[in-house]
């Protein structure tokens, strides 16, 4: 998810039907939490903890498999593309 600029964010599992891992992402790129093996279809509020650009939805485990950390960086065409977009404000 591309949220437009860096905010809290919120989510929830209610229409998700797998278990999975949600990695938040700042504008500066680094991982700033990982909430792993969300549970499908709950309804408990899954908060970013501060203001973050990005969320990034994998099936669960697999932040752990491939060792993903807090202050890891995140590269990827999309989020580089975004980023390098002008605001239109």
């Amino acid at each position: 998810f591309d949220f437009g600029e860096s905010r809290l964010v919120t989510m929830w599992m209610r229409n998700t039907f797998v278990p999975l891992d949600i990695v938040f992402i700042g504008e500066n790129m680094l991982i700033v939490k990982i909430n792993a093996n969300a549970v499908p279809q709950s309804l408990d509020i899954i908060g970013s903890g501060e203001p973050v650009r990005f969320a990034l939805e994998l099936a669960a485990g697999v932040a752990q498999r491939d060792g993903l950390q807090v202050g890891d960086s995140v590269q990827h065409p999309a989020i580089a593309a975004s980023l390098a977009k002008v605001p239109t404000k």
